[in-house]
């Protein structure tokens, strides 16, 4: 499976940067210019800027004179329209084609009389994805010879995309179509603090509370009680029960502080 993203007559430097940028986020490197407006957009200082860190992509990718160059190798086509034309491919949102297009993946792997493999999505050999001008978008010509045109669903009063941002959505659709990466696992929170550290630090808790006058010894009713069930449910770690005791420390402190007329 190749995937690689195509941009024709890209007039904004910015533009090839944020493209850049989209593209490494979700893991794809192959990047083709189709008669840039700047011979060296792939070096300059607006495009490295918008790259942000992405500056192998931008190394890696290549700049030629027609589509055709740019098409060499793929096999499926997808074109990127926010309106249909009266006359070419079916338009399709991101996620229907996508989803589409690997279910026929795995049938036509199915009947060649292999086992589909259910763990691993498969894709085609080469897809690419065409962005247009920004300015006037895909020629009718280049959506034409294209297998789908995909149109990323927009407020219907204000349509307008940024190229990076279009090539952001499309690169998250198709990387999420083919199992997306691992969420990053949050950092430990340690072991909880045991019942003694929890009951030490409420008995703390009600020294400092009656001293500011909010606990009445007199009439405690069902206070204690609530908070202990509150920090059994909460399950606080010993770190946290350290911070919870200077708490109390410190209303302690304020109440038993001179007051100044």
């Amino acid at each position: 499976m190749h995937t690689r993203f195509v941009l024709i007559h890209t007039s904004h430097a910015g533009n090839v940067g944020a493209t850049a940028r989209a593209m490494k986020t979700m893991g794809f490197t192959d990047l083709v210019l189709v008669a840039p407006r700047w011979a060296n957009v792939l070096r300059r200082e607006e495009t490295i800027q918008r790259a942000s860190g992405a500056l192998d992509v931008l190394e890696r990718a290549r700049i030629v004179a027609t589509l055709d160059e740019a098409l060499d190798g793929m096999d499926h086509l997808c074109a990127t329209a926010m309106t249909p034309r009266d006359f070419g491919p079916p338009t399709r949102n991101p996620r229907q084609h996508f989803e589409m297009l690997l279910k026929d993946e795995l049938e036509a792997h199915a009947n060649k009389g292999l086992e589909p493999d259910l763990t691993q999505k498969p894709a085609p050999r080469g897809i690419a994805f065409l962005f247009g001008s920004e300015r006037f978008g895909m020629a009718n010509e280049d959506v034409y010879r294209c297998h789908v045109a995909l149109s990323i669903p927009t407020n219907p009063q204000f349509g307008s995309l940024n190229l990076g941002a279009a090539v952001q959505l499309i690169a998250y659709e198709w990387r999420q179509a083919l199992g997306g990466f691992d969420t990053p696992a949050s950092a430990p929170q340690g072991d909880a603090a045991d019942a003694a550290q929890v009951a030490g630090m409420l008995a703390h808790w009600q020294q400092a509370l009656t001293a500011i006058g909010f606990l009445d010894p007199a009439a405690p009713k069902k206070l204690m009680p609530r908070l202990n069930q509150l920090f059994n449910r909460a399950q606080p770690t010993p770190e946290e029960i350290h911070i919870l005791r200077g708490v109390a420390k410190a209303m302690l402190q304020a109440a038993q502080a001179p007051r100044l007329d």
